[in-house]
C-alpha cells in the first residue's frame, strides 16, 4: 500500500469511527438519556480516548449527533423570477410541513439538544439553519418587500417552527401531532399574510 492509499485509509477510518459515536449517541438520546463521551465510547465500542479526540464534551456529541442524523432532508425548490404571492405561501407552507416531520420524526434527540441548550451547557449557540431555510422559501419576496419587513417576518416565521414550537404545541397546548402541524402551518400562513399587507 502506497502513501497515498494509507492516507485515503486514515481519513476513511475516521469517517468511521466519527460515524460509529454519532450513531451510538442518537441510539443513547432516543431512549431518553444524556449521554456522556465515556457512554457513547463504551456502546460503539471505541476507545474513550478516542472518542475524545472526536467529541470534548457531551453537549458536542448530542449537538452533532442531531445534525448529523437529520442533514439535508429539508429541500427547498429554487425559486422562479415570476413567482406570485400564492405560489410563495405554498413554498412556506411545505418549508414548515417539511420542518415540522423532520422534528417530530427525531423528537427525542432535538428534545436533548433543546435541554442542554436550556440549561446552560452548551458554549456553542445551536445552528440556526432555520433561518436560511426560511430566507430561502421567502427569497421571491425579497425583491417586493424592505429589507427590513423581510427580516423581521423571518425571524417572527422561525417562532413556527423547529422543537421549541413543538414542545409548545405537544406540551403546553396538549395538542396531536397532526393538529399542532394544522396550527403551526395556520401560523406561518397568518404571520406571511399580515407581512405582505403591510408591505
Amino acid at each position: 500500500m502506497d502513501s497515498q492509499e494509507k492516507r485515503f485509509e486514515r481519513v476513511n477510518q475516521k469517517r468511521r469511527t466519527r460515524v460509529e459515536l454519532l450513531r451510538a449517541a442518537r441510539e443513547i438520546i432516543e431512549k431518553g438519556g444524556h449521554p456522556s463521551v465515556a457512554e457513547v465510547a463504551d456502546l460503539a465500542g471505541i476507545s474513550r480516548a478516542t472518542a475524545y479526540r472526536y467529541f470534548s464534551t457531551p453537549d458536542e456529541i448530542i449537538r452533532e449527533a442531531v445534525l448529523d442524523g437529520v442533514a439535508d432532508v429539508i429541500k427547498i425548490p429554487p425559486a422562479r423570477n415570476d413567482v406570485g404571492d400564492a405560489e410563495v405561501g405554498h413554498r412556506l407552507d411545505d418549508l414548515v410541513s417539511q420542518i415540522f416531520k423532520m422534528v417530530i420524526d427525531n423528537e427525542g434527540v432535538f428534545r436533548a439538544l433543546l435541554g442542554s441548550s436550556a440549561v446552560g451547557q452548551a458554549q456553542v449557540r445551536r445552528g440556526g439553519r432555520r433561518i436560511a431555510w426560511l430566507k430561502e422559501a421567502m427569497s421571491p419576496l425579497q425583491a417586493t418587500m424592505p429589507p427590513k419587513n423581510f427580516q423581521r417576518l423571518v425571524h417572527a416565521l422561525s417562532l413556527a417552527v423547529g422543537i421549541e414550537a413543538l414542545v409548545v404545541m405537544r406540551d403546553i397546548c396538549e395538542l396531536e401531532p397532526k393538529e399542532a402541524e394544522k396550527v403551526l402551518r395556520w401560523t406561518a400562513k397568518t404571520l406571511l399574510a399580515g407581512a405582505m399587507a403591510e408591505s
